[in-house]
Order: structure tokens, then sequence, then C-alpha cells
């Protein structure tokens, strides 16, 4: 896990004064970091009868997808608002400096549906337990979410309980 620790680029005062991002940038670039992480994303869940990956937009496409081909499953999109071309369902919820939204298709999961949520980072937890909320509410159950890094510090596991959580970095 120190290699994919080396690939994590702080980045001060980003992006307001006194946050420290965690820029993933450098691990996606670097083709055996990724496959690295990928396969430590999924390894845990290897024979739990997984259905679909879903992921948050943006990262959480990189990770989600990828996890996605590796388990052969589908991957669906956890979208913002009004960037998905069917009927949707949306689920709102406050962050730590406003408030925000997301949707997917009606028809991406139903009942019998194991679905792994992928993203690359758990901060407050509020993303993660939103998108939780929309794919139980579409009747799918969730196996697991699963992060690159997790920032520790922030509790955002305490939001997802009791799903398991699983994270690769923490900081």
């Amino acid at each position: 896990m120190e290699r994919l620790k080396a690939k994590i680029r702080d980045i001060p005062d980003f992006p307001r004064p006194g946050i420290l991002f965690k820029d993933i940038t450098p691990l996606v670039q670097d083709p055996a970091a990724l496959r690295l992480a990928v396969h430590q994303l999924l390894h845990p869940f290897l024979g739990q009868n997984i259905t679909a990956v879903a992921g948050m937009e943006a990262r959480g496409f990189i990770f989600g997808s990828l996890v996605a081909w590796e388990l052969g499953v589908g991957f669906v999109p956890l979208r913002k608002p009004g960037k998905l071309p069917y009927d949707v369902q949306s689920v709102a919820y406050d962050l730590e400096y406003g408030s925000a939204a997301l949707e997917v298709h009606i028809d991406a999961l139903g009942p019998g549906d194991r679905v792994l949520l992928i993203d690359d980072l758990l901060a407050t937890g509020g993303t993660a337990k939103a998108s939780c909320e929309l794919i139980e509410g579409l009747g799918a159950e969730i196996v697991a979410c699963a992060f690159v890094v997790e920032l520790d510090f922030l509790a955002g596991r305490d939001k997802l309980a009791p799903r398991p959580v699983h994270a690769l970095l923490h900081f």
C-alpha cells in the first residue's frame, strides 16, 4: 500500500483555503499503480455474487468501471442532475459547504441486485450515504462500499453503517 500512497499528491488550499486535497491523478497515470489499486479494491469481494458496480461522478467512474470490468459485471453511473437521458430516481443531500444531488436511471438496478459501491475518496460520507440510499431505493442491496482513500479523521464510514466499508489508503 505504500507504493499506492506515494502516488497520492497533496494539494494545499484546494478547492478553498484550509483544505488539503488528496489528488489521485498521479495514481491513475501510472498503469501499474492503477492496476494494483483496482485489484486491491475488488479482492475482498471475489465470490460474493456481486451483480453490479456503481460509482459516483466523476472519479468513481474511473475505479468503478475498471472494477466492474474485472468482476465481469455491469457498471451503474450515479450522476449529477440533468446528465442522464432516461427516467431517473434522485436523492438530494447536504455537504459541508452546501447541497448536492445524484441521479440514476430507474431501471439500472432492482431487487436481487448485489452492488459494490466504488469511489476514489471517503471524506465526510455524505455522498456515499446518499449513493447507498439511491441504490437501495431501487430495491438493490449494497454489499459494500470501497474507496481508494479514506480520510479517517472525518469519520465518514460512520454514516455508512451498518454497510461494510473497505478502503485501501488511510490518511
